[in-house]
């Protein structure tokens, strides 16, 4: 197991919020990379059902606040959803990334992983799905 981190960024580089994901391969795709992030923030919600979601894509029928996105009635979060929709997100450029401060190209790109592995998540505009 290696473990990554991922930063939420600003267009300047400040860091937004930091979360580290433990991953099996070594080598993954940007696709792998939004995986592992939406389902693992999806799961954290679902479990504990607090009033805020501060994720990667807005949940439909959710309110944007400043500490994330306020869901009605704390209900479960669809992760496949959310994933599907970061994924086209990703293919519109609404948001993009950073691996190592190196901005891969396609979803399918591949990606060597190490325990220093960065993962920079810069969106560009809100993003709502699942």
């Amino acid at each position: 197991m290696k473990t990554i981190t991922i930063n939420d960024e600003t267009a300047v580089g400040k860091i937004l919020n930091q979360i580290s994901l433990e991953v099996e391969k070594e080598i993954m795709t940007v696709r792998d990379f939004i995986q592992a992030r939406v389902y693992a923030e999806v799961k954290d919600y679902n479990e504990k059902l607090p009033e805020y979601f501060s994720g990667l894509i807005q949940p439909t029928d959710a309110e944007r606040v400043l500490n994330g996105f306020k869901i009605r009635d704390r209900r479960q979060i669809d992760a496949e959803k959310q994933y599907f929709t970061a994924l086209d997100a990703f293919q519109k450029s609404t948001f993009f990334l950073l691996v190592d401060n190196r901005q891969p190209d396609s979803l399918d790109e591949e990606i060597l992983v190490t325990n220093d592995t960065i993962i920079s998540f810069i969106k560009l505009i809100p993003l709502v799905g699942g």
